[in-house]
């Protein structure tokens, strides 16, 4: 029988025979999102990878997790392989799999054996990140937590997959959703460095805009996100938008107001696309008797004031395409 080392030695020849292998996702991509107000977090997370660390992104939606790794993978130019995690993934699915129809013509052979996610990152030696981590079924944080412990992954008929210099776990996670999501165990985080993400200031989130919408009127524009940061500190809201509802709020709005022949300014046309982008986007309190919509009207005129007369007027008169919002 085969020593493992024997069979890693006849996988690698295999391989330039083989030639479908996954190709990995390429650190440099022709368009990345520049990261906005995270430098302490860049350094905090390149000190981590330097010392050997794994690590997990903890932060609520819209924090800029995945920016942030992508951007420091780009920076180093680092191979990045991309795990989405939900329900769906087993351990066969992250690992890899023998392809049937070579089995049976060629055996459980290292030629036969389809390299998942997991086994591509640790043969090149990438950075493996696995979205939304704490969505994934147990067994399958079990095949992680023994790459963590150990830096190999050992698979049946197959043998040991030793974790190439560089290869490094990162993960990304949202402690507030508990739909659809399990707990983290300690074993996990006994094996992790965790960096917290918050939101980001507001000076940041409207430079994220910016970057991220169409032009507009700046002061418009630091109003929407203005808005936005108000979801988060409502009473009867348990969570609020992330940023992405402030960058929604400006496309539609563009859109609509493009359609309605108004200006981007306009009091209506803004609130139908805060209706739109946010409504949706809150997770209202379970003791709270309002709705969404509701909600997002107060906040809207908080901060913009109440709505016109001449506008008031043109709604009355059907001189919008509101849709009675």
């Amino acid at each position: 029988m085969q020593d493992d080392t024997d069979v890693i030695s006849a996988e690698e020849h295999a391989r330039e025979d083989r030639g479908s292998r996954p190709v990995l996702t390429p650190a440099v991509t022709p368009v990345v999102t520049p990261v906005v107000g995270r430098g302490r977090e860049v350094e905090l997370l390149v000190a981590a990878l330097e010392a050997g660390a794994h690590v997990v992104l903890e932060g609520p939606p819209g924090t800029g997790k995945t920016t942030l790794l992508r951007s420091v993978a780009e920076e180093a130019e680092l191979p990045f392989v991309f795990v989405e995690g939900n329900a769906e993934l087993t351990p066969a699915r992250l690992v890899g799999h023998f392809d049937p129809a070579q089995v049976l013509e060629r055996g459980y052979t290292p030629a036969t054996f389809v390299d998942g996610p997991l086994a591509e990152a640790l043969r090149s030696g990438a950075l493996l990140y696995v979205e939304e981590i704490n969505r994934i079924p147990e067994e399958t944080l079990n095949v992680l937590i023994t790459v963590m412990s150990e830096g190999e992954l050992h698979v049946p008929r197959l043998g040991r997959i030793t974790a190439h210099e560089g290869f490094r776990l990162v993960a990304a996670m949202n402690p507030f959703d508990a739909v659809g999501t399990a707990r983290i165990s300690s074993a996990v985080y006994d094996r992790v460095c965790r960096i917290a993400m918050g939101y980001q200031t507001a000076g940041d989130e409207t430079a994220v805009v910016a970057l991220r919408g169409p032009e507009v009127d700046e002061q418009w524009r630091s109003q929407v996100v203005s808005l936005v940061r108000r979801t988060r500190e409502h009473p009867d809201v348990h969570v609020g938008s992330s940023v992405r509802g402030a960058i929604d709020i400006v496309r539609i709005t563009t859109a609509l107001a493009a359609r309605r022949g108004r200006e981007i300014t306009d009091w209506r046309t803004g609130l139908d696309a805060a209706l739109v982008a946010l409504s949706g986007r809150i997770r209202l309190a379970e003791s709270g008797s309002r709705s969404a919509e509701d909600i997002v009207r107060e906040l809207y005129t908080a901060e913009f004031g109440r709505e016109p007369a001449d506008d008031a007027d043109d709604a009355r008169d059907g001189g919008d395409a509101s849709g009675g919002a």
